[in-house]
């Protein structure tokens, strides 16, 4: 299914955060459990120290129906070619299957195309299995293995 006309892709605004924490409850991305107003507001200035990390909406009549994140590294390797990582994808259950996602993910392709990298990837929880035939449709492809190493609050804390 193709995205409706009227949906557009920009750059989040500090005032769409509420909007764009609803998204994530409502998604139940970090167990539905989003981070309160005023710590988002926090790490969306922090994100304005990177060269390029931005958090984009999906925007149909002035509602926020979408979100993903979109960071852009530089690299020593590859010819110095950067490379895009999308995270924190999420679309409203209401717009799912409308093709609000594939609007998203075109655009992050295209970014990061823009951008010179010389690839765009993400990772999907294992159990989210619509998620992955999602991106395997979108032409993304299933590559290597995925290591995590999860910090508890206090560990991640005196990480930064």
């Amino acid at each position: 299914m193709t995205a409706p006309s009227n949906v557009t892709i920009r750059l989040a605004m500090i005032t769409d955060l509420p909007a764009i924490l609803a998204l994530y409850a409502e998604t139940g991305l970090d167990d539905g459990i989003p981070l309160p107003l005023a710590a988002a507001e926090d790490m969306f200035h922090r994100f304005e120290c990177y060269p390029f990390y931005k958090l984009w909406v999906a925007d149909t009549d002035r509602v926020i129906v979408g979100t993903y994140a979109l960071l852009v590294m530089d690299n020593i390797a590859h010819e110095a070619k950067p490379l895009a990582v999308i995270e924190q994808v999420a679309v409203s259950t209401r717009s799912q299957g409308m093709g609000v996602g594939t609007r998203m993910m075109h655009h992050a392709r295209e970014v990061a195309a823009a951008k010179g990298c010389y690839k765009l990837m993400l990772s999907s929880n294992v159990k989210r299995t619509k998620a992955h035939d999602f991106y395997d449709k979108l032409g993304f492809t299933r590559h290597g293995y995925s290591f995590l190493v999860e910090f508890d609050g206090a560990d991640a804390d005196e990480q930064r």
